[in-house]
């Protein structure tokens, strides 16, 4: 799954990207799809800034975007940064009090303001104290009535810009009449951006993965996750009834589990579970990469006398090719998860203690065994390496048995 959107430049009067517009696409077609304003609005959010976040889709520059009546007055996403965010109030939404209420309130916050495609009705005027941009499109009016508007709201300290700017001549014309931004064909069209879209089952385990990482186990919240899942649920317990802490007794539920494995072994296989879900397939590379990896940093770790909970080396290893899963960078994706800094510094940057633990097991892995000594000998333990590169390689063959 895909989502889609389209990002038009806005430049200044030097033709300096000053910011981007940002517009709801749903599907390669660049062109804006038959949805009402506010599913487009929603969509957008949902899709973009909470997967991808506005920041990184306008590129540092500021991002105007449309909002309906409806988002404004009720659902505003204040998680939105107002220093990065121009909030455009579209020229078809219905004028009331209740709408001039949200503009003040979102102004205070801070939030700058933008009137689209602006028709200069006097009926606008009492938005204009709230107001940071008047946008234009001066395909639909001559320079005369453009002209004139401009006087009768000159008093406003507004900045205009000016859409579907499309020959030199309109650019300079426009500058004299007091337009400092600018968009339009001349300058640059509407470009397509796509991105992979995770599906509700995968932000669950997302976050599944998320609490297995957290110093004490909620066991609350981790039951929230899987509930909504029934085929989770059922797959977790299955895998942990397939454990060796499970061979006395029957496990039926997590809280059962957690008194016979203890919280630091269940956190690992919770987060295996769900990483292992994550794929394609059982028999996915990654995931065996992943097992080997996140068993071989857990060993080293104890000989290393690192911390046994929260199992850092453990999900050190394990997330290592997150990225590759779920076709996200690695960056995105550790946005949505409450690592523990030591381990965003060693997926993100090979930093740290953790770094070196995943630095030397991809040594072994291109078989480069200079490079592996080398990190080795800066580890100071006696531990039989290239044995313990073996029975993590034997382990996550027979780990991934129960689940064939």
């Amino acid at each position: 799954m895909y989502a889609y959107i389209a990002r038009q430049p806005i430049f200044d009067e030097h033709k300096t990207l000053y910011g981007y517009e940002l517009l709801f696409r749903d599907g390669e077609q660049n062109c804006f799809p038959n949805v009402d304003g506010d599913m487009a609005t929603s969509r957008l959010l949902t899709e973009h800034h909470l997967m991808v976040g506005v920041e990184q889709i306008a590129a540092g520059k500021l991002a105007f975007i449309n909002f309906s009546a409806e988002t404004l007055i009720h659902h505003f996403p204040t998680s939105i940064d107002p220093a990065t965010t121009v909030i455009e109030v579209l020229e078809t939404v219905p004028i009331s009090m209740e709408l001039l209420q949200a503009c003040k309130a979102l102004h205070g916050m801070g939030y700058a303001l933008a009137l689209d495609d602006h028709d200069f009705d006097p009926k606008w005027d009492v938005f204009l104290p709230y107001t940071r941009y008047i946008k234009v499109d001066v395909q639909q009016f001559n320079l005369l009535q453009i002209s004139k508007f401009i006087q009768r709201i000159k008093h406003h300290p507004v900045t205009l810009l000016a859409e579907k700017v499309e020959t030199a001549e309109q650019f300079e014309k426009l500058k004299l009449l007091g337009f400092s931004l600018f968009q339009g064909y001349l300058f640059a069209r509407p470009e397509m951006l796509k991105h992979r879209q995770l599906s509700s089952n995968k932000l669950n385990l997302l976050e599944l993965i998320g609490e297995s990482c957290a110093e004490q186990l909620n066991f609350d919240r981790l039951s929230q996750i899987v509930e909504r899942d029934v085929a989770l649920s059922f797959r977790l317990l299955r895998f942990i009834n397939n454990s060796a802490y499970a061979k006395e007794q029957r496990i039926e539920s997590l809280k059962l589990a957690m008194v016979y494995m203890g919280e630091a072994e269940l956190k690992k296989f919770i987060a295996l579970l769900a990483l292992s879900n994550l794929a394609s397939g059982e028999d996915d590379a990654r995931i065996i990469t992943s097992l080997v990896r996140a068993r071989y940093c857990d060993e080293l770790a104890r000989f290393c006398n690192e911390p046994k909970d929260p199992p850092t080396a453990f999900l050190t290893g394990l997330f290592s090719k997150v990225d590759e899963l779920v076709e996200m960078p690695m960056t995105q994706v550790l946005s949505q998860l409450p690592l523990p800094d030591s381990i965003r510094l060693a997926l993100e940057e090979r930093q740290g203690r953790l770094g070196q633990f995943l630095c030397l097991i991809e040594a072994y892995e291109a078989a480069n065994w200079q490079q592996a000594e080398h990190l080795a000998s800066q580890l100071h333990t006696d531990a039989d390496l290239a044995m313990l590169y073996h029975d993590a390689v034997y382990w996550a063959q027979q780990i991934l048995k129960p689940e064939r």
